[in-house]
């Protein structure tokens, strides 16, 4: 394996790329070590009227549509962002899933999910009241990917 450095000073943000033949264990060990580094050091802009707040994407609960309106929740908060949920599909992390047409939900704090059969279900989140609805084409993958995430710890 080749490691190679490029410093490019006209970039506006720093980018790693992984070039590969194939996918295996230490291709993804290796990306889920770049992003253990850079995670909690993410940062996004949001809004509430005139205020403008940076926060950890380690501190959103999820995002929402609402009105064509897209609001990120924290624990105590929600506040609108400017982008849409496929833009942020493309930019959030690997600990951000969509889970309905509408909502895309960071697997990190959540806490619960109540199955139910015949209609969505609900995901509640630690050391918040707020909760967010599965759509059923969604769970399985949601339930496969926690699953994932905690044969790590």
């Amino acid at each position: 394996m080749k490691v190679r450095i490029e410093i490019e000073e006209e970039l506006q943000e720093d980018e790693v790329v992984i070039r590969c033949s194939r996918m295996d264990e230490q291709i993804i060990n290796i990306q889920a070590a770049i992003l253990e580094q850079t995670r909690g050091k993410q940062q996004i802009s949001l809004k509430n009227g005139d205020t403008e707040y940076y926060l950890p994407l380690q501190d959103i609960l999820f995002f929402e549509t609402e009105n064509k309106t897209v609001f990120a929740h924290t624990r105590e908060k929600m506040l609108e962002t400017e982008y849409k949920l496929y833009e942020l599909e493309e930019l959030l992390p690997g600990s951000f899933m969509r889970i309905s047409k509408s909502a895309i939900v960071n697997l990190d704090p959540i806490y619960s999910i109540t199955r139910n059969l015949t209609a969505s279900s609900v995901v509640e989140f630690v050391h918040s009241h707020k909760q967010i609805y599965v759509s059923r084409n969604y769970y399985k993958p949601l339930v496969e990917r926690l699953a994932e995430k905690r044969k790590k710890l």
